[in-house]
């Protein structure tokens, strides 16, 4: 009894149909069954039974009874199908995993019913082996190792492979635990994947255009089984690297009152890992469309120069137009400021400004903005120039540029010595003709000539001898713009003075003062600019760092050898803008740098920066003056030495609107005029005057004209309130008018903001009360009979109508009084008694006739000079006198001797009122 086989090897399906095998190849003989269907996995084995008769048996058992399997825990069992033919199963007792095991081997062995009533004396086989071959279903999915993925690529490469994804499958046969396959989800990207799960990008990647890109990618295996979840791959772009300045924000916004803030707080250098040592970086304020190249203060040169602590002095010589300063009147003017020469124009500075001899100290001061001069060979252009008015043309001083070089020319009059001396002075600067506004001061301390530009000092570099100019009794004129040419001939026939060499750019603030030169302090002053560049923390920088300013603090320059500390020190730079209400706008940036590597001069290009700081719009103030509009005080008070105090009370106050409220805020104003409304001020009789002590410990000063009176210098506005309190007025002949109307106006900034108009007008108290006496006219409505003649006049009207009416009522009252006082004399030239009552009568003539209307026809006057006499009479005898007839007749004969000149002087003063409330 043996197995058919030497060995049997069973594959099975894990949990699906079972296939049996027998190696080696079964013999001819050999039986094959087909498995059937799961749960229970079997599989068919046989054995063939030999008999050999022994003599002691008379036959052979033909039956198989079991089957056996040796070993441990084996999930299999033989069972007999038929016990003659040998025929058993192998089967599974429970579900097979090929996850769990993939093959089994054990041995098997068959027994027969075995002999003996009992059947207890079996024989077994031989021991066969079984080998049993798992075989694997696809019932898991992919997965990959990692939830997501991250790399990082540079712009502009095309990569092989960027990264590589990696799925796993728990199947356990080769088919469907391989991952044959990836793909990537996401769609319209520039990326690809291989079958072993390598991204590489399709094209060049643009950090401009995407930073970063994020896919989904997913995986098959062998089995096109899918993974249930994809993996997320970001991929982050990053630029080429380029040396260079990297986050910093191009637009700076910058709010007034704001103080420092910084430019660059996040900047920092990328070198690309470059060997460096030493960098260089120069930061820019470019602000040369802002006014005068700065956003200075805007005053005037009189306000800065006493700002500034100046010597006192110095004479304007392009001021504002104006009454007393017309010269300017024809001149380009951009602005209250800044004079603009287009090669045409030049203006003649009357004489007596400028004193003829300058001595040999003196200072020109100016604002000045010139460009290259056309042509090859530029004429000289003429800023400033003293020459000869007729005759010749000797200049005596000037001031020039000459192909982009200033030029100061200063010819000595001739004295004792006749000998060469300095003469001309020559400075070659770069600034002079790249149409930016400097500041320009030429201190003369002879025979030493300075130049300061923007504060720095600059010496000639060229400086050459001439004679000096011998005496004549010619005039000499000094003009701005051009030279004043005396002796030119015109068409080869007539000498024709006229102006010469002009220039071309704009000028302001052009100032002479003679006698003193500036000092530098006060020359820095005025040049000072309220914006600039500025370091927060100057301590913080450490050591390494090397920082420069320029004197107007628009150009820091830095150097240092560490890439961390020069990036901090860059950190700290800041802009400042100290107005109070600073010109609105931009301000261009620009940051240029230079790097040294070790063993080179040069070996990392920095692009520059170019960013802007936008400033904002200021709230602006609303400036306001109040007071006591109109006032009268007796006519004493006025002819009085110490004359009336015109602004007693005057309030000034600056509001701002914001929001919410209406906020009162605090600056400086630079002048205050008290105009004169209406005819200006006669000196003969009337003036407006201030002690100068009450400008005394302030910026201010004063003048004074029949126009008005003008207060200025950049001052609080308390100060200009207490100085304005002061301003007295004085008329010592208050008769010749009836009242006086001045306004007053405040500006801050030369004029940039201005006050209200405030109307004050001033009169006297007698002529304050006349100035009622039309309406009472109006009101009493007096006419003439109307019987008479048909004849009727309503002075009334003509009291509306002109003041020489007035005058007329007042003559014919005169005339009438006249003519009843000479009838009364007639009548009672034999009644010496009745003479002390004519004199009282004539004292009580003098009425205050401010509320009457007289209205008088000329055709009754006898009758109306008859009834006075006669009314005259009787008050006469009732009214006892205690003087004596000697002193009567004294005082008739002086009152008929000047009875004319008396009574018209009288009557004029008594009679006079305002009249400027009269409608003409």
């Amino acid at each position: 009894m043996f197995f058919s086989q030497g060995g049997v090897s069973v594959p099975l399906y894990s949990k699906t149909l079972l296939h049996a095998l027998f190696q080696p190849p079964l013999p001819p003989h050999s039986i094959l069954r087909i498995p059937v269907l799961m749960p229970m996995l079997w599989a068919f084995i046989t054995t063939n039974f030999y008999c050999k008769r022994l003599p002691s048996i008379n036959k052979c058992p033909s039956e198989i009874c079991a089957f056996k399997i040796h070993g441990q825990e084996m999930p299999f069992e033989a069972v007999v199908l038929n016990k003659t033919s040998g025929e058993g199963r192998l089967q599974a007792k429970s579900p097979i995993d090929c996850e769990l095991q993939k093959e089994y081997t054990f041995i098997i062995q068959a027994y027969d019913c075995g002999a003996g009533p009992s059947g207890t004396n079996w024989k077994k086989s031989h021991k066969a082996v079984v080998h049993i071959q798992v075989k694997d279903v696809n019932e898991f999915t992919p997965t990959f190792k990692k939830t997501s993925y991250k790399a990082t690529v540079t712009e502009g490469k095309i990569y092989d492979s960027i990264l590589q994804v990696e799925a796993i499958d728990e199947d356990c046969s080769p088919q469907y635990s391989q991952i044959c396959n990836y793909e990537i989800v996401t769609t319209d990207v520039p990326f690809a994947i291989d079958r072993n799960g390598n991204i590489r990008n399709t094209e060049k990647l643009n950090y401009d255009k995407q930073h970063e890109y994020e896919i989904m990618v997913t995986a098959f295996d062998c089995g096109q089984k899918r993974a249930t979840e994809d993996v997320l791959v970001r991929v982050d772009v990053k630029p080429v690297c380029k040396p260079g300045w990297q986050d910093w924000n191009k637009r700076i916004e910058y709010k007034p009152g704001s103080g420092s803030i910084p430019l660059f707080p996040s900047i920092h250098l990328e070198t690309c890992d470059g060997p460096v040592s030493l960098i260089q970086t120069t930061i820019e304020l470019q602000t040369n469309y802002i006014g005068k190249g700065c956003d200075r203060e805007t005053y005037s040169e009189k306000s800065l120069q006493k700002l500034c602590g100046a010597s006192s002095g110095a004479i304007d010589l392009l001021p504002t137009p104006s009454a007393a300063t017309n010269w300017t009147a024809g001149l380009l003017i951009d602005n209250d400021m800044i004079f603009k020469f287009d090669g045409k124009q030049g203006a003649k500075i009357p004489d007596g400004i400028v004193p003829k001899n300058l001595t040999d100290q003196f200072t020109i001061t100016m604002w000045m903005k010139h460009g290259p001069s056309p042509g090859l060979r530029a004429e000289k252009e003429t800023i400033l120039c003293n020459s000869d008015k007729t005759e010749m043309n000797r200049h005596h001083y000037a001031l020039y540029v000459h192909n982009c070089r200033l030029v100061f020319l200063l010819r000595k009059d001739f004295d004792q010595a006749d000998t060469f001396r300095p003469a001309e002075f020559h400075w070659k600067l770069d600034q002079i003709c790249d149409k930016e506004w400097h500041y320009y001061i030429v201190n003369v301390e002879f025979p030493v000539v300075t130049l300061y530009m923007d504060g720095t000092t600059y010496e000639p570099y060229l400086v050459t001898n001439d004679w000096p100019i011998h005496p004549s009794h010619i005039a000499m004129q000094l003009t701005v713009g051009a030279c004043w040419q005396g002796n030119t001939i015109k068409e080869g026939t007539t000498k024709t003075p006229r102006f010469a060499q002009y220039f071309h750019g704009s000028l302001s603030s052009l100032t002479i003062r003679p006698g003193k030169i500036e000092s530098q302090k006060v020359i820095s002053c005025l040049q000072a600019c309220k914006e600039g560049l500025d370091i927060n923390s100057l301590e913080s920088l450490g050591q390494g760092i090397k920082y420069h300013f320029n004197p107007s603090q628009s150009v820091l320059v830095m150097e240092g050898d560490d890439i961390e500390n020069i990036n901090q020190a860059l950190q700290k730079v800041s802009y400042i803008n100290s107005r109070q209400f600073p010109t609105a706008g931009v301000r261009r940036l620009k940051v240029s740098s230079k790097v040294q590597c070790f063993g080179e001069d040069v070996c990392i290009n920095i692009p520059d920066i170019d960013a802007y700081v936008m400033v904002f719009q200021a709230n602006e103030p609303k400036i306001t003056i109040s007071g006591m509009d109109h006032f009268a005080r007796p006519a004493t008070q006025f002819e009085s030495e110490r004359g009336v105090t015109l602004l007693p009370d005057i309030r000034i106050v600056s509001t701002v609107t914001k929001p919410v409220v209406l906020e009162e805020m605090v600056h400086n104003l630079d002048f205050c005029d008290i105009l004169v409304i209406g005819v200006e001020l006669d000196p003969r009789q009337e003036c407006l005057e201030l002690d100068r002590k009450e400008l005394q410990g302030k910026h201010l000063d004063a003048t004074n004209s029949t126009a008005g009176y003008s207060i200025y210098g950049v001052d609080t506005m308390r100060n200009y309130e207490l100085v304005l309190r002061q301003v007295r007025y004085r008329n010592w002949h208050t008769f010749n008018i009836f009242d006086r109307k001045f306004r007053i106006k405040c500006s801050e900034l030369n004029g940039r903001y201005t006050s209200n108009d405030f109307d004050l007008e001033v009169s006297n108290e007698k002529m304050h009360f006349y100035q009622n006496f039309p309406s009472a006219i109006d009101e009493l409505h007096f006419f003439s009979h109307p019987s008479e003649q048909g004849l009727s006049i309503n002075y009334t009207e003509i009291a509306h109508n002109t003041l020489a009416t007035i005058v007329i009522i007042i003559c014919v009252s005169i005339l009438v009084f006249i003519i009843a006082l000479g009838i009364y004399r007639i009548r009672t030239s034999h009644q010496h008694s009745s003479m002390e009552n004519e004199g009282s009568k004539e004292n009580e003539m003098d009425w205050d006739d401010s509320a009457l209307t007289i209205t008088v026809n000329p055709m009754e006057v006898q009758e109306e000079s008859e009834e006075e006499v006669e009314e005259e009479e009787e008050d006469t005898t009732s009214d006892e006198s205690g003087e004596s007839e000697e002193e009567e007749e004294e005082e008739e004969e002086e009152e008929i001797g000047n009875e004319g000149d008396k009574q018209n002087a009288t009557r004029q003063q008594q009679l006079e009122w305002d009249d400027s409330a009269l409608p003409y």
